[in-house]
């Protein structure tokens, strides 16, 4: 049993490690009762978050065990929503990630640093 901070490290890494760009990890724990951590990022082209998507669900579904409870937007490709329960991933295209600014809008967040070389 891996905890929901493990779970969004793997994440993060899967997503730095297929290319995503500015990967943010941010625990909402104090501000939500909707997961313990948003993970948002974006992709280049909607191929590219596809891919991003697949990774992340490859590394915490596949190799940790992590079950996937809801994959929202893959049909627009602009911006997906993966939902393991303790962890929301948002996978943007660059304008679609500027419209919505999840960043601003959950500013009450504790932003998590992470060290990719581990």
């Amino acid at each position: 049993m891996h905890t929901p901070k493990e779970l969004a490290l793997r994440a993060a890494k899967a997503l730095d490690d297929r290319k995503g760009l500015k990967i943010r990890l941010l625990q909402v724990t104090d501000v939500t009762s909707i997961a313990d951590y948003f993970l948002i990022c974006t992709g280049t082209s909607n191929t590219h978050v596809k891919t991003l998507c697949d990774s992340v669900e490859a590394a915490v579904a596949d190799e940790l065990g992590e079950p996937l409870l809801h994959r929202e937007g893959h049909r627009g490709g602009t911006w997906v929503l993966l939902d393991f329960g303790c962890l929301v991933v948002h996978v943007f295209t660059e304008e679609t990630r500027a419209f919505y600014d999840l960043e601003r809008l959950w500013n009450d967040a504790t932003p998590v640093p992470i060290d990719f070389a581990e």
